[in-house]
Parts: structure tokens; sequence; C-alpha cells
């Protein structure tokens, strides 16, 4: 038998969030973290399912409205199941979903809005806000925490957020700009160089370049045909390498 979201016709639960009972012939999964079993079509659930795994021991039930908008976003995604993998993936969510409605009760308030309003606001001031001095990489673990965790808020309070919360997230998101993972160096025309600068492997690069001789300035072709100098990794190793010599 075909459960509502294998038809298509999956529907929000009433205002409890509580999943309704639905009979299914699909086997289960193998016991995993969730966002290992996620089929490649449904990859943008991943750090939904990351966040809910990673806050777990801070709230249970917050992970569960994780879990719940990550179901969602799934059904979105593939609202038939055709996808490969998909429908035993959402087969295995929704079984998880059902078994936490029932057994994980709420810490912070009456309600799952508050819940999560009041669990945003800890996570926020905790580890968010200024604080004790983090690496680059725990600022940018927590900043991706804290943006998702303001997409499952928005969802469970249908769009109407907290003046205060909204303004909380709007940091998030320009402060999170900051910490996204380099994929070319950045480029600095004034101060001090980036720390990223200061890799081994880029010193080497650098390093590499000034054994080079006649090394042809790097250009690209503009819009207009027009030659212009590159902005991207091999300017940045070209004019470091020019001003070491």
């Amino acid at each position: 038998m075909m459960s509502e979201y294998d038809t298509g016709q999956w529907r929000r639960p009433p205002p409890s969030r509580k999943v309704t009972r639905q009979q299914t012939m699909e086997p289960l999964l193998e016991e995993a973290p969730d966002s290992e079993l996620v089929p490649s079509s449904l990859a943008s659930v991943v750090p939904i399912l990351r966040v809910a795994n990673e806050i777990e021991v801070h709230n249970p039930r917050v992970a569960y409205l994780c879990r719940f908008h990550a179901f969602e976003e799934a059904h979105n995604l593939d609202p038939t199941s055709n996808g490969r993998g998909v429908r035993q993936f959402k087969t295995y969510l929704l079984h998880r979903l059902q078994k936490e409605e029932e057994e994980i009760e709420r810490r912070l308030a009456r309600n799952d809005l508050k819940e999560i309003q009041l669990f945003y606001q800890w996570y926020y001031d905790t580890y968010v806000k200024e604080g004790p001095e983090r690496t680059r990489q725990e600022m940018a673990k927590h900043y991706q925490i804290a943006s998702v965790l303001y997409d499952v808020l928005k969802t469970v309070a249908r769009g109407k957020v907290d003046d205060e919360i909204h303004k909380r997230a709007k940091e998030v998101e320009r402060k999170k700009a900051h910490f996204v993972p380099y994929n070319i160096l950045p480029l600095y025309f004034s101060g001090p160089p980036p720390a990223i600068m200061e890799l081994a492997e880029i010193k080497a690069a650098i390093d590499g370049l000034g054994k080079v001789e006649n090394l042809p300035r790097p250009r690209v072709r503009s819009a207009s045909n027009a030659q212009r100098v590159d902005g991207s990794s091999m300017r940045m190793l070209y004019t470091s390498q020019m001003s070491r010599t």
C-alpha cells in the first residue's frame, strides 16, 4: 500500500506538527546518521539533517523539528518519490518522525514555535554573539547552524517571525558571508594580507612561481573583448610573487 507522500498528496500536519501514521511496505534503512542516507537528488536537505544531529544533545525537540523540515523539503523536491532511493529514504525518515513525535517532549515551552524561538535565541547568544575567541572553522559551523535553525523557525512560525529574531538572523547572514570556504584566493589591495596567504601550500606556490622565468601576467577576455587582468588565484599568486622580487 502506498502512503500519501508516494502519490504526491502529502499534506502539512495540523499545528501540533504531529505526523500522521501511514502504512507502508518499504523496509527501513539500516541504522546510520540521517545525513549519510540522503539520495543525491535530495542533497539540499543534507545540511538540515546535519544540524539536527549536531544540536540533538542540546534540544532533541528542536532536532525533531529540523528533521520534520527536512522531510517536507524532500517531499517538495520529489513528491512522487520517483528518484533513486527517495521512497526508501522518505519512509525511513517518516518512521523516525512518528517515533520522535510520541517520545520527545519539549524542554523550554508548551508549543513548538516557542520552543524553537527560545532555542534559537540561546544558540545565538551562546555561539554566534561576540564572545570567546573561536577558530574560523568553528565560527563557520555556528553560522551555518544558526542559518538552518532560522529557516526551520520560519517554517514552524509560518513566516511570522519575531522582529528581534529576524534582526539576529539578518546579522547571521551578513557575517556568514565572511566565513564561506575559499575556492579562490581573496584579493587585497591595501592593508595586511588575509590569513590564507600564510598557508604553507600558498607560500610554496608563490615560491614556485618565483622560479619560473618570463612568467606571463594572467589575463582573461571581458564581455567587450578587451583584455583585463584576472581577479583570481593566479593574479593573487602573481602579485605576491612580484612583490617579493
